[in-house]
């Protein structure tokens, strides 16, 4: 079964808004995990605009799920963070100061040396490595060059296109995950994924291993009730 990390950025936004610590950011991670969430994930950003990077020690602290940071590896914070904590995965996002969401992978042919560096400093470490990467067959080679251990397919494209012809919509994401599956590089997948196209994602995809999904999924547990929504998202998983 692919696991389901939930990301929870949207709450820490939430909670932001109006200082304080209402939601509670750390309980509704371990409440996430009780309703049977198989990992949580957070993607600091300089701004702090949602996680604040005392978030992460705090939820290091108490989550017996994985626990995946997400972020832009040129930021010196970023890497500083991720070291202290060593959670279970890093996923490296190739976003720029200021950027509202992720909204592409990374070349990794262009930044093959580069990336390889930083995959190599994390695994040192102990933590497992996934990059983000577009469902192109040159970019999944070339993450095999870095060493990481895993891909993240960037999935915007596929859920803008599912509802006009599905088919055609996860076309060049079953090329990129049997290439994935060739190269032995696990495979993960992330971004607007939720109800109406996940299950059709996760049985077409061979091998997928994970989904991490924030937006969607607390959008959802406003009318469903958090604990609903999330076996509700692992449903679509089975």
């Amino acid at each position: 079964m692919t696991k389901l990390s939930v990301n929870i950025n949207k709450i820490a936004t939430l909670r932001n808004s109006r200082g304080g610590n209402n939601p509670d950011l750390v309980k509704v991670a371990l409440d996430c995990e009780r309703f049977g969430a198989q990992g949580i994930t957070v993607h600091p950003r300089p701004d702090e605009r949602h996680i604040r990077y005392q978030d992460t020690f705090d939820l290091k602290a108490v989550i017996a799920t994985e626990f995946n940071i997400e972020g832009n590896c040129r930021e010196q914070k970023f890497i500083d963070l991720v070291l202290a904590n060593k959670p279970a995965q890093v996923t490296l996002v190739p976003d720029v100061l200021g950027q509202i969401t992720s909204n592409h992978g990374w070349d990794t042919i262009k930044e093959q040396a580069y990336l390889k560096e930083m995959v190599s400093l994390f695994q040192k470490a102990g933590i497992r490595v996934s990059i983000f990467v577009d469902p192109v067959i040159e970019m999944v080679e070339g993450a095999l060059a870095t060493g990481t251990d895993r891909i993240e397919l960037y999935t915007e494209a596929y859920a803008s296109e599912y509802a006009a012809n599905k088919e055609k919509a996860i076309e060049p994401y079953i090329a990129a995950a049997k290439k994935a599956n060739e190269l032995g590089l696990g495979i993960n997948a992330g971004h607007d994924l939720d109800l109406n196209n996940l299950q059709y994602f996760a049985k077409n995809i061979p091998n997928l291993l994970e989904v991490s999904i924030g937006h969607a999924l607390i959008s959802d547990a406003l009318y469903l009730g958090l604990e609903n929504t999330i076996q509700l998202y692992l449903k679509q998983l089975i």
